[in-house]
């Protein structure tokens, strides 16, 4: 408590509120049937994270880097999804608004660690998308699977130790001001920002974890794409181009998805309505978990194929059953 008080200085009582307010959405009237569609984009997303993480597993072709990779992804969806998605729709639609302490920031851990896994994962495809178009003759030596796995826990070990960071920090600002969060969950953005005291640590943190968990792999995929076009253009045949561009339409399509809306959030910040704001981002961390696992079985020649087996398999058991 002494070390608290002096942060905060001589004639200021440190505060830590028993709980917080989330204010989510104000002044939009009939909200409920857009919880009933994050909680449908929930079930989805539930539904096919776990389909694709099975197929990989049971399919023994599948124990590749690229399907690590692939796995983590949607094993961060499933995950992330379900840290938020219940929560969300226990503080809007049942209007349970108000959170303990501890509660946020146990809720702030989970979502922050998951978000930042998902721009993470992004960058470890793009990697493994890189050496297999421009070195493809090196791929199995230069990206194996322990490389993969370690690359993998290396993202995990970053983004836990800049969320344990950050959350540390919260834990020593005083909260006299208000305990109305104005986001949709426990956002550290808007949560730092209702200290009293010093809040220059909390906001150096954002910054940088900012630039670490999106502009650096946004800025690597963006130079690995250069270098896979310029790779692709050198190939003599279009038919050959074709082929090798199609192993990168899924990479792109989830990069895009990402990316694209927190950029927008980011960049506009100061001109955006702040309910505009909170749907975008409630809605860019919500559909990419429910359109990847979509995206690779649609596009994904080895998992449509997995799939089918395992279609074939469960046919010829019920068969089986029945005779």
């Amino acid at each position: 408590m002494e070390f608290f008080n002096s942060a905060l200085g001589k004639n200021i009582t440190f505060v830590r509120p028993a709980y917080f307010i989330i204010s989510g959405l104000i002044g939009i009237p009939n909200m409920k049937p857009y919880y009933v569609f994050l909680f449908f984009i929930y079930i989805v997303s539930v539904v096919g994270n776990t389909l694709v993480m099975t197929l990989i597993v049971l399919d023994h072709n599948l124990r590749t880097p690229k399907y690590i990779a692939v796995f983590n992804l949607a094993f961060v969806d499933l995950f992330g999804s379900s840290a938020l998605v219940p929560k969300l729709l226990d503080i809007f639609l049942f209007n349970h608004r108000s959170i303990l302490y501890n509660d946020c920031l146990a809720f702030l851990f989970f979502c922050y660690i998951c978000h930042s896994m998902q721009s993470l994962n992004l960058v470890a495809l793009s990697y493994d998308r890189l050496i297999a178009i421009i070195f493809p003759l090196h791929y199995q030596v230069k990206v194996t699977n322990r490389f993969m796995l370690s690359l993998i826990a290396s993202f995990w070990l970053l983004a836990i130790t800049f969320t344990v960071i950050a959350i540390g920090l919260l834990t020593r600002l005083s909260f006299c001001k208000s305990v109305v969060i104005n986001s949709y969950f426990c956002d550290h953005g808007p949560l730092y920002r209702l200290g009293c005291n010093d809040v220059t640590p909390s906001r150096v943190i954002a910054g940088l974890s900012q630039y670490l968990i999106l502009w650096v792999p946004l800025m690597f995929i963006l130079a690995s794409y250069c270098g896979i076009a310029y790779s692709l253009s050198k190939i003599s045949t279009a038919k050959e181009r074709v082929k090798a561009f199609k192993t990168c339409t899924g990479h792109l399509s989830l990069v895009s998805m990402y990316f694209f809306p927190v950029i927008f959030v980011f960049s506009f910040q100061q001109t955006v309505h702040p309910n505009a704001r909170i749907i975008n981002m409630s809605l860019t961390t919500i559909i990419p978990p429910m359109l990847n696992p979509i995206i690779y079985v649609l596009q994904t020649q080895e998992i449509k194929q997995s799939l089918k087996k395992v279609l074939k398999m469960r046919g010829q058991f019920k068969i089986a059953t029945n005779i």
